[in-house]
């Protein structure tokens, strides 16, 4: 189920003195099964953009297309929308709110309608996707880690079993470890099901390392719209908006101002060893 964002618009406060344009001309086409990154530096739109994707905020101009239904019209079904388009939020405390983790997990779909044994079916498929701890399925959600509470909140999204996932900072705060595992789990997940995924981060070792595709946001507009190592070619650029590309991408730079004949267009530590090693026979 593709998604079509046609020349969308977002002011905050319009009409008023501080009104401010967060979102300006956006075009985008989302198509099945892809992992997608969205950068920026912090006010670019990256958040606001994916709000508008379920249907959280609604465009001051332009419409929204998912599965060839325009979002807006008057008769559209938004809780369907919001069940098949899942927004795993930055702050994973926004999402927990039950007695326990497994209760918490049941919400989303049990909202649904669904019987008891396919929301606790539902529920326990989605934890151990995330790969969820099962001796912590009955704890508080309080009481668990940071990368706990987001491999919960995740599960909670998962197990409404949305067509696109939307995942807004997943990894802020966490240690390195449990940055790898989260988007490990993440990428794993997407493989398996073919589902849409949609990474909000201001990581570029992070999206370099797992998506297909980076759209880059700047001043609530689309900078660049490619796949990774056409993105970050224009590491300069990235630079003079607050951002940069992957550490790899410099060393790879640098060795062949130095004389080593290497594509440059290497972005993961895997791609930069056998080109290297490649440049090196």
């Amino acid at each position: 189920m593709s998604m079509i964002i046609d020349h969308v618009n977002y002011i905050y406060e319009p009409g008023t003195p501080h009104a401010r344009k967060a979102l300006s001309d956006i075009c985008l086409q989302i198509p099945d099964g892809q992992f997608v990154g969205i950068i920026g530096h912090t006010g670019s739109g990256k958040s606001t953009l994916m709000q508008h994707l379920n249907g959280l905020i609604r465009a001051t101009e332009g419409h929204i297309y998912f599965n060839g239904e325009d979002i807006y019209d008057d008769d559209y079904d938004m809780k369907k929308l919001r069940s098949n388009v899942g927004l795993v939020f930055q702050y994973p405390e926004h999402q927990l709110f039950e007695i326990d983790v497994f209760s918490d997990v049941c919400f989303g779909p049990k909202n649904l309608g669904l019987d008891k044994r396919e929301v606790e079916l539902r529920a326990f498929d989605a934890l151990r996707k995330v790969g969820f701890p099962e001796e912590l399925f009955y704890q508080s959600p309080f009481e668990l880690s940071g990368g706990q509470k987001r491999r919960a909140a995740i599960a909670g999204v998962l197990a409404m079993k949305p067509d696109i996932l939307i995942l807004d900072e997943p990894t802020a705060g966490l240690d390195p470890k449990g940055r790898d595992e989260i988007l490990g789990q993440i990428k794993k997940l997407q493989q398996e099901t073919g589902m849409t995924i949609l990474l909000v981060s201001h990581s570029m070792e992070d999206v370099a390392e797992y998506v297909d595709r980076i759209i880059v946001m700047n001043k609530g507009s689309i900078m660049y719209d490619d796949i990774p190592a056409n993105v970050f070619a224009h590491y300069r650029e990235l630079e003079e908006v607050g951002l940069a590309a992957p550490q790899v991408t410099y060393i790879m730079h640098k060795l062949r101002e130095k004389g080593l004949p290497v594509d440059a267009g290497a972005t993961t530590i895997e791609e930069a060893t056998e080109e290297i090693l490649r440049a090196l026979r």
